[in-house]
């Protein structure tokens, strides 16, 4: 049964969002750096972050939870990351280029570090195996909220599309979150790329929602 509420429905998403990120800033430094740790545990503990072997994933900003931890084990065991760069000519669309602890980095237009696009170092979104990212809010069956941009929604649409066995398929897509995020319910858009999982410091939430 889905228990979403309709997109139609009234529902407050900026004020929610705002709630959310004052929460986020509101964390003190210990306390982020113990989310970090906890998350850090919570993904390693799983055999599907295990598996891949090429994964995207993001510097924190604006209290979002801190996944730098899991960046350097990642290192360690010699598995290739990646960041976000804004689309340089698409609109709300990302490129995903490889990071490692050399990697020289610029802010965005948002104040967010990303590698230079001249490190000719990309990969198609269709080529990775794990992409991990920051959410503002979630539910336990998959709805999520982000920063209203659309990004990730708009350069993993195919994963929507594509049949099985097609390239893109076994891309896995998880939102990263602190646990106090998590809300009842959120309305699911049709637009709503389908996550396969959320990880907070807590717990890892499984959940492939149904397509739209």
């Amino acid at each position: 049964m889905d228990n979403h509420p309709s997109s139609n429905s009234i529902f407050d998403k900026p004020s929610l969002r705002r709630e959310m990120r004052r929460k986020r800033r509101a964390l003190s430094p210990r306390q982020q750096k113990q989310a970090a740790q906890k998350l850090k545990s919570t993904l390693t503990l799983s055999p599907l972050f295990n598996r891949s072997k090429h994964t995207a994933i993001y510097l924190p900003n604006d209290g979002e939870i801190d996944p730098t931890r899991f960046i350097s084990m990642l290192w360690k065991s010699k598995k290739r990351c990646y960041l976000p760069v804004l689309h340089p000519t698409k609109k709300n669309c990302l490129w995903f280029y490889h990071y490692t602890p050399k990697t020289i980095l610029k802010k965005n237009r948002f104040g967010i570090p990303e590698p230079s696009i001249k490190n000719k170092t990309r990969i198609s979104p269709w080529a990775l195996n794990l992409v991990l990212f920051p959410l503002v809010a979630f539910d336990k069956q998959g709805g999520r909220l982000g920063m209203g941009g659309g990004f990730y929604d708009r350069t993993f649409e195919f994963t929507r599309t594509r049949k099985l066995g097609e390239m893109g398929t076994r891309t896995q897509l998880y939102g990263l979150a602190h646990h106090f995020q998590k809300v009842e319910a959120l309305p699911v858009e049709r637009w709503d790329v389908p996550l396969h999982g959320i990880a907070t410091e807590k717990q890892l939430f499984f959940t492939r929602q149904k397509q739209h």
